[in-house]
């Protein structure tokens, strides 16, 4: 008798969980992530002739799997926007198990697509797409909570999606997501009081993971779990950009921009040369930030100044 290797053995255990949606439109076609709870499929709609993806959990038996399944699939039901995947359906295996089937979006997450975005307008203009859909959700009740680098997709024309939304928390939800006693998010970019455990976090918490992702973007580097002002002496980062990623990672939630919207305009600000509120310039700064805004018509102008004088300097005489 010829022994498995390891390798077979993998691959006969993948095979036993491999979605089987027995007389259904569906027909897995490839893993494409796999995750603590559920792993996603790569599928086929044979009904529409369209790739989708399905999210399936590892156990068919695990109720509170189940239950973050469906309060994910319920989450991404109402919040109906372009920077969130829509979902399609839901539907039980043929072994019990609660899928559900959204849209496969085509892309590269956030950390993979940062490499290819040196100048820093495009990185602040990808972090503003990123806030768009998370002030949404805020706006219907929805708090996120993972936050992160991997869960944001960029897609070939610039589209950006949030994704996995399997811990988010929904206010007057006739459900909510069984994890009180559990602390969920990444080391990094959760916020303090969410370490700690903190169940009933508010969208400050978000603002705060946001303010971790701008640090990425930023630096190129993951915040440490407790940030220090280390941003703050790099000097390839824009003194007011320091500012407003400060304030978004301060460790009292009061202390933080009190809204998604308010992060999103400050950074707004300093892409279009305006003062951030996030910021206090000294005189210096603000008569550099006013030459780099206005220096073509500084320029215009200080040319125009020269040329009367030459001409009242030459045909004066």
């Amino acid at each position: 008798m010829t022994a498995l290797s390891d390798g077979a053995v993998r691959r006969l255990r993948a095979g036993t969980r491999w979605p089987e949606f027995a007389s259904s439109r569906y027909q897995a076609l490839e893993e494409i992530g796999r995750g603590g709870m559920a792993t996603v499929y790569l599928a086929s709609d044979r009904e529409l002739d369209r790739e989708v993806a399905v999210k399936v959990p590892h156990d068919a038996i695990d109720s509170t799997l189940e239950q973050r399944l469906r309060v994910e699939a319920r989450v991404l039901a109402r919040l109906e926007h372009p920077g969130i995947a829509p979902i399609h359906d839901v539907g039980r295996l043929a072994d019990g198990r609660l899928f559900y089937v959204m849209k496969f979006v085509r892309g590269r997450t956030l950390r993979a697509h940062v490499a290819d975005l040196p100048d820093l307008a495009e990185r602040l203009r990808v972090f503003e797409r990123i806030c768009e859909p998370v002030a949404f959700a805020h706006a219907h009740g929805c708090i996120h909570r993972d936050l992160k680098p991997e869960n944001i997709m960029v897609g070939a024309f610039g589209e950006v999606m949030v994704m996995d939304w399997g811990v988010a928390r929904v206010e007057n939800a006739t459900e909510s997501t069984p994890d009180e006693a559990v602390i969920v998010g990444t080391r990094g970019f959760m916020p303090p009081e969410q370490a700690q455990g903190v169940a009933d976090v508010d969208a400050r918490a978000d603002v705060y993971s946001l303010g971790a992702i701008l640090h990425f973007l930023l630096t190129g580097e993951d915040p440490a779990v407790a940030p220090t002002p280390s941003l703050l002496e790099r000097r390839d980062v824009p003194r007011a950009l320091q500012s407003v990623c400060a304030r978004a990672l301060a460790p009292d939630p009061g202390s933080r921009y009190q809204s998604v919207g308010a992060l999103s305009e400050d950074v707004a600000r300093y892409r279009a040369g305006w003062a951030v509120d996030a910021h206090r310039e000294s005189l210096l700064e603000r008569a550099m930030r006013i030459g780099r805004t206005y220096r073509t018509a500084i320029l215009l102008v200080l040319a125009y100044i020269i040329m009367r004088v030459f001409v009242a300097y030459t045909f004066g005489r």
